[in-house]
């Protein structure tokens, strides 16, 4: 099978000039085909501050009400993604800027209220992964902004991090998968102060391990939960890693 590989950068990469420079041009090494998610919080909390729009956060997760869905929207679907689809573009890489309402990409469910009203944030119900296939026949490099709709004119924000791993599940029968989430540290550390303490290889029974122990904790737990079910589901690797590694491989590999 072909290769492909699904990567997720974070805001702070694709929000600064020099990282977003520096972060395309590696991509561009990577063999075999790509899609790439990206998020840009940052951009959007920033934006609603000028409007006067309160930015509301609950365990790092954005509450999206009405006026901050038009905020996100702005922000991921338009600014960001069309300004990385423009530098892929000078760097002679035919990219194509989607969001999930684009070719009925991905549908969502908005998240049932429970404990917390996230307003309206979607929990992914379905990729069309057929569409997907047929632009990366076409060579073209998709790049989603993590918006996504329910097929009945609501659009919805959804968290980069799964559209990532639903994405990369979905093409797991056709391409030999591999996805790269990149953000701040150099991967999975046993200590998050200590950049020597990296875990370079982790699999469920460390996991289980590290969890049970505190070593590994918060934020970092759903995320290597979404990365192992993207395993379970036929994903070859997921690796973990600083937008600087995107390109060596380095980081820390989950199997």
């Amino acid at each position: 099978m072909q290769q492909l590989t699904v990567i997720k950068v974070g805001g702070k990469i694709v929000e600064d000039p020099d990282s977003l420079t520096a972060f395309l041009k590696d991509l561009t090494l990577i063999a075999g085909f790509k899609i790439l998610v990206h998020g840009g919080g940052r951009s959007a909390t920033a934006l609603a501050e000028k409007l006067g729009i309160e930015t509301k956060m609950v365990e790092g997760r954005r509450i999206t009400d009405a006026e901050m869905l038009k905020v996100v929207t702005m922000v991921y679907a338009g600014l960001v993604n069309k300004n990385i689809v423009a530098q892929l573009q000078k760097l002679q890489i035919d990219a194509v800027g989607l969001t999930g309402a684009d070719m009925n990409l991905i549908r969502s469910n908005k998240r049932p209220v429970k404990e917390i009203d996230y307003g309206f944030a979607g929990d992914i119900k379905n990729i069309n992964a057929p569409a997907l296939l047929e632009l990366l026949k076409q060579n073209y490099l998709p790049v989603i902004a993590p918006i996504t709709h329910n097929g009945k004119g609501t659009l919805l924000n959804t968290n980069a991090d799964t559209v990532a791993g639903e994405i990369a599940k979905a093409l797991a029968f056709d391409y030999n998968v591999r996805l790269i989430y990149c953000f701040e540290k150099s991967g999975v550390l046993l200590d998050e102060n200590d950049e020597k303490s990296l875990i370079p290889i982790l699999d469920h029974e460390l996991f289980r391990q590290y969890k049970s122990e505190g070593n590994i904790h918060s934020g970092m737990i759903p995320k290597l939960e979404n990365a192992f079910q993207a395993i379970d589901a036929g994903v070859k690797e997921v690796i973990i890693t600083r937008a600087s590694d995107v390109k060596t491989g380095k980081g820390t590999l989950l199997r």
